[in-house]
């Protein structure tokens, strides 16, 4: 995959939104556990920045995927990733299901805004019971008339207290667990109100501040069936699609947040004097930092590879299941290495290596874990033991 002039004005332009309108906000927003979503998105749709690759019709800029890859490096020059994470969940985790799949009528009501950036979105899988056991969800959407009543619970829910709308995954039927579940749009709020039977509480984390993070409720919550997501039953199928789009392009973030890493981490080291010489002089510091250099352009090696995969029409699943893994372990590499050279300031909140450390920590549990990406690797290996009679130890790959 090669950019070109296109792509790097895209990136330009993009970068150029971050350094204006989020990174000088970001400390207040972070001490705050919370950013004005609304307000960032409607300025970020109204530069098309919301609709990358999603169709024209709708208000997207229906461009190729590389597109998309180009525009996830210049979003992780956001300085927080709660801010970025929050973005990445409208464009690439709540939305791609229902710009393949969702109807005419569906799409206008709740993709266009989203794009827009009027709508903020959230997704809706994980559970307390069911994060990387997707097969496991326990929320259930009920037919009554022309209408679902969904009862559950949904947790680790991005943009949850702000969200306008969640892309739900919930039980519709009875039987096999790959089988009866079904991707729905549901309203959170209406009319500047939460939507009767909904309920929420934010969840406190050890990173991503920024990030409104909720625990969702549902109780006999009203929705019609026409809110679902192309086929009745065929939800988990979609989501499996949505998670290689997500896993890919969160991967792709976070190449430009450990890049900036290492950069500061040279800055800072080089400056700081100890013995008679800088820390930067010690060959074990300079030498280890061209190493995770090295592995960082690597996995932008992968990513490239799988996204030329996934636009030539090809199965990027193992691929972008390499991606996820290693963008996790090597977060956790580059900035528990690169905090360990910042001395006492790495272990200090008022610096930005040590908000890397603890806002990357997460990469290698959200959006699967790595365990589930090395069974979802394994599978593609033809190594991967048959499920025993107690049970299955990742729904999500038993498709």
């Amino acid at each position: 995959m090669q950019f070109t002039s296109e792509h790097v004005a895209l990136q330009d332009s993009v970068r150029q939104f971050v350094a204006n309108e989020i990174n000088p906000n970001i400390d207040e927003w972070e001490k705050a556990g919370i950013f004005p979503a609304h307000e960032l998105f409607r300025k970020a749709g109204d530069l098309g920045f919301l609709g990358i690759s999603k169709p024209e019709a709708y208000g997207g800029l229906d461009l190729d995927f590389s597109y998309t890859i180009a525009y996830c490096e210049a979003i992780g020059s956001i300085a927080a990733q709660g801010v970025a994470t929050a973005i990445n969940v409208q464009t690439d985790m709540a939305t791609p299901a229902l710009a393949r799949f969702g109807s005419d009528e569906l799409r206008k009501e709740f993709l266009v805004p989203s794009i827009t950036g009027e709508y903020v979105a959230c997704i809706g899988v994980s559970e307390t019971g069911a994060g990387s056991d997707v097969a496991s969800l326990k929320t259930r959407a009920r037919k009554d008339g022309d209408d679902y009543l969904i009862s559950g619970t949904k947790m680790w829910i991005t943009n949850g207290t702000q969200a306008d709308w969640i892309c739900l995954l919930a039980n519709t039927s009875e039987g096999a667990p790959h089988k009866n579940k079904s991707l729905i749009c549901v309203p959170l709020r209406q009319n500047g109100k939460l939507t009767p039977g909904v309920s929420m509480q934010k969840i406190e984390k050890i990173g991503m501040w920024s990030s409104d993070t909720a625990q969702i409720f549902f109780d006999d919550v009203r929705v019609p069936q026409r809110y679902v997501i192309g086929e009745e039953g065929k939800g988990f199928g979609y989501q499996m699609l949505q998670f290689q789009e997500e896993r890919l392009t969160a991967s792709t973030r976070r190449l430009t947040v450990l890049m900036r890493v290492i950069e500061e981490t040279i800055e800072y080291t080089r400056n700081r004097i100890a013995f008679g010489k800088s820390i930067l002089d010690n060959q074990v510091v300079h030498f280890r930092l061209a190493e995770l250099k090295t592995e960082i352009e690597l996995l932008r090696s992968l990513i490239y590879r799988a996204a030329d995969v996934h636009m030539a029409g090809g199965d990027m699943t193992e691929l972008a299941s390499m991606a996820k893994l290693k963008a996790g372990r090597l977060c956790r590499e580059v900035t528990d290495s690169c905090l360990q050279y910042w001395g006492g300031m790495g272990f200090t909140l008022e610096n930005p290596v040590s908000r890397a450390y603890r806002d990357l920590r997460i990469v290698s549990i959200g959006g699967g874990a790595d365990e589930i990406m090395l069974q979802i690797i394994c599978k593609h290996m033809g190594i991967l033991p048959a499920p025993s009679k107690c049970g299955n130890s990742s729904g999500e790959i038993q498709r």
